[in-house]
């Protein structure tokens, strides 16, 4: 049995959770957090917020208005998908960001890394402990120096330089790679960083810094720049978990209670 099928749109690396479906997980907190009866839920978009005298108002698409003293911003990220025909579509399935959260799964199979100088070399460094059937994908001239392309030829790993002109997959499963010279090579997977950007504009808006990165910055309790708002999950790491982001939340919660607790004593 082809465990990539299996788990393509399952979550992975959460000790407990491995195989269920977000839609699964999701389902069971919610209803765990609905026993406690001072939890309540809204289910609408939060559009703006603003601060007040006494900490934050927050205004939903419907108009609705929420106040607080402190927040808790878990609006995680967007990613920005290529253009590249095909890519999208495999996104997430074959198409992937990560070897820690994907890398088992395409273990042994033919791999492409599409990046460039030392952001592949990172990615190929993982990914060439599980596979020596790998490739790098750099659309133009590759932007290694002469002992990163030592380290590469040493694992003979190849460096394929035209730019992608078509991903042709089924259902999201990469087939192969047509290249703009119109050369194709046969991939099972595609390890791939894109950019994104934050979900929501309320936290930037309510004066919280980024990193150069994108991320919203937070110190080790998670607090962000802004007294009162604390952030957690994507939004503030380039870990990519769930078990990172629900660990994340955990302390981010027990932080605006002692912190409650502290301004009520």
């Amino acid at each position: 049995m082809d465990i990539r099928v299996i788990y393509k749109h399952h979550i992975r690396n959460y000790l407990t959770q491995d195989g269920k479906t977000p839609q699964e997980i999701s389902a069971l907190a919610r209803r765990q957090v609905e026993n406690y009866e001072t939890v309540k839920f809204y289910e609408g978009l939060a559009v703006s917020g603003i601060k007040t005298a006494n900490g934050f108002e927050v205004t939903t698409d419907a108009e609705y208005k929420f106040t607080a003293s402190k927040l808790i911003v878990a609006t995680g990220i967007k990613d920005i998908m290529s253009d590249i025909k095909g890519f999208s579509e495999c996104w997430g399935i074959s198409v992937i960001h990560c070897p820690y959260c994907h890398g088992y799964e395409f273990r042994y199979q033919k791999t492409a890394i599409l990046a460039n100088g030392s952001r592949a070399i990172h990615l190929a460094s993982l990914v060439n402990n599980l596979s020596s059937k790998l490739a790098i994908l750099t659309s133009g001239n590759p932007d290694f120096d002469n002992e990163q392309i030592v380290k590469l030829q040493k694992n003979k790993i190849e460096i394929i330089e035209p730019g992608i002109t078509e991903i042709v997959h089924e259902k999201g499963q990469v087939k192969n790679v047509i290249f703009k010279d119109d050369s194709v090579k046969v991939f099972d997977a595609i390890y791939a960083t894109i950019p994104f950007v934050q979900n929501s504009d309320i936290p930037v808006k309510l004066g919280c810094e980024l990193s150069e990165e994108g991320f919203i910055k937070v110190n080790a309790f998670q607090q962000t720049s802004v007294s009162g708002i604390y952030a957690c999950g994507d939004n503030t790491t380039f870990i990519r978990s769930v078990a990172n982001a629900v660990a994340a939340g955990n302390f981010a919660g027990a932080m605006v209670n002692k912190e409650l607790c502290d301004e009520h004593f």
